[in-house]
């Protein structure tokens, strides 16, 4: 053993904690259970109840695979680029089903 672990902070977190980069610090680190689940939007809720095959898909991706494609459209500030972003992860999924 003897190896050395490092783990990436924020400056953010960093200053909240009081330390600085390049400080050692010791963490305890918790295994997290509780089910993560993606709110889907609307729209693509109803693009995906048209292809079976992009559902099917996007069901089984990870909770990150299935929020890299739904935050672009979630937070898209016009209906235009929600609409963009949906097109695009539509056609991502079927690529991939």
């Amino acid at each position: 053993m003897g190896g050395t672990f490092m783990l990436g902070i924020s400056e953010e977190v960093r200053n909240h904690a009081h330390v600085a980069a390049g400080d050692t610090v010791e963490v305890d680190v918790e295994l997290d259970t509780q089910p993560r689940d993606v709110e889907v939007p609307p729209e693509l809720a109803k693009a995906l109840a048209k292809d079976p095959k992009a559902k099917k898909y996007f069901e089984s991706l990870s909770y990150s695979g299935k929020y890299r494609l739904v935050a672009p459209i979630a937070n898209g500030k016009t209906a235009e680029t929600r609409e963009r972003n949906l097109a695009k992860a539509m056609q991502e999924l079927k690529a991939k089903s």
